[in-house]
């Protein structure tokens, strides 16, 4: 009976556990592997010795993310923002949104969404500048409870926190998906047109695409350089379906009816800041069974 009440009360938490080892991985497997360490701590664990379940588990998650984190830094990883082949993307979330979400699992998606962008920008951050502003700017965990678990005093904290909102600042797209859909339409409109004019104009000047081939990921900066790449996603023999990609305006691209790509978009001040288009084999397999579709790459 014990174990019983103390699933019930774990999947209570599990979707905000979730959100919160997402946000920390950018990483949904991983994030994923590490709600379910949480589940087996606390089924080892003295339950009767736990005042507050949610945030005990909140902690455990927090600390299983950290050294997820750390290692990846040991290993080497190489940056997002400095490097011309980058070591990878943060998996989206994607709904198709032509009908608009009806499933409530489709609805929960979305409440749980993170910019891609967002993800991004934390994934440059050292792994206590990550936890701090995850647990307390995303999470309201008071910056205490964050500091027991860096080993840090509660001003150290604040510091890293405070840091890790300055690289954020500005990163964040607009709300208005309507507003990000108009310019996203007006992106592919003139990409099929073969319009490089249009497609310069619907763009940022510093703007930056992501593409995830499969053999790391490609980064193309400036306006000129992205509008010329970006006619590979506008063939006429490929279809664009409006999507939800992380909550924001995007794209699920199909061949044939089968899934090709999917594509995020930044959109901020009415023009196209960012841009991260998946198209690895291994990622689009994983984003198609999700969308209830076949590979076109399998």
């Amino acid at each position: 009976m014990q174990q019983e009440w103390l699933a019930e009360r774990f999947e209570d938490e599990r979707r905000h556990l979730f959100g919160v080892a997402y946000r920390m991985l950018g990483s949904t497997a991983e994030a994923e592997d590490a709600v379910q360490e949480a589940w087996l701590r606390l089924s080892r664990s003295e339950t009767d010795e736990i005042d507050n379940l949610g945030g005990w588990l909140t902690t455990v998650v927090a600390r299983v993310c950290l050294n997820m984190l750390r290692t990846r830094k040991t290993r080497g990883e190489v940056s997002l923002e400095t490097a011309p082949v980058e070591s990878g993307l943060p998996d989206p979330t994607v709904v198709l949104d032509e009908a608009g979400p009806q499933d409530p699992a489709e609805r929960a998606v979305l409440a749980d969404s993170v910019s891609i962008a967002l993800l991004v920008v934390l994934d440059q951050l050292s792994p206590d500048e990550r936890l701090a502003f995850v647990l307390h700017d995303l999470f309201a965990v008071p910056f205490d409870e964050i500091a027991t678990m860096l080993d840090r005093s509660s001003d150290s904290t604040r510091q890293l926190a405070s840091r890790a909102r300055r690289r954020v600042r500005g990163r964040t797209p607009e709300n208005n998906v309507a507003a990000q859909r108009e310019v996203v339409d007006a992106f592919f409109a003139a990409a099929q047109d073969g319009d490089l004019a249009r497609l310069v104009g619907a763009l940022h000047p510093d703007v930056v695409l992501r593409a995830d081939i499969g053999s790391g990921v490609t980064t193309y900066r400036g306006a000129e350089k992205v509008a010329g790449n970006a006619v590979m996603y506008a063939h006429a023999d490929r279809i664009t379906h409006a999507a939800l990609v992380n909550g924001a305006a995007g794209v699920a691209i199909t061949l044939h009816g089968k899934l090709f790509s999917v594509m995020g978009f930044t959109v901020v001040d009415g023009r196209i800041t960012e841009i991260e288009a998946y198209a690895a084999p291994d990622r689009i397999a994983v984003l198609a069974s999700t969308l209830g579709l076949e590979s076109a790459h399998s």
